[in-house]
């Protein structure tokens, strides 16, 4: 399995989860939005599915591909965590520089 964050760290990748994010799409469809080629454009959903953020079911000779909720959602609770950690970090330290401004000198 893919790690999610190799699979985000691509700025054609994040393109192509947004353009399958905005709704079902086939690799004809992404390619159309994209100036990458049809063969780089399977290769990129290749990971994104690889990590769990995308889907695909056949229809016919094409395949449509779809975000995954629940992949997406495991991506935000991690990225939820950092940012928890970050605001956490910047309160004690705006805390602390409040106390010291509130000391005597």
């Amino acid at each position: 399995m893919t790690d999610v964050w190799y699979a985000v760290s691509d700025s054609t990748r994040r393109q192509v989860l947004a353009r399958v994010a905005a709704g079902p799409c086939s690799v004809g469809e992404i390619t159309d939005a994209l100036p990458v080629s049809m063969a780089a454009v399977s290769q990129h959903l290749k990971i994104l599915r690889e990590a769990g953020l995308v889907s695909m079911t056949p229809a016919g000779r094409r395949r449509i591909y779809q975000a995954r909720l629940e992949g997406l959602a495991e991506l935000r609770a991690e990225l939820e965590t950092y940012w928890t950690q970050a605001l956490h970090s910047f309160k004690q330290v705006a805390e602390a520089s409040y106390r010291a401004e509130q000391e005597p000198q």
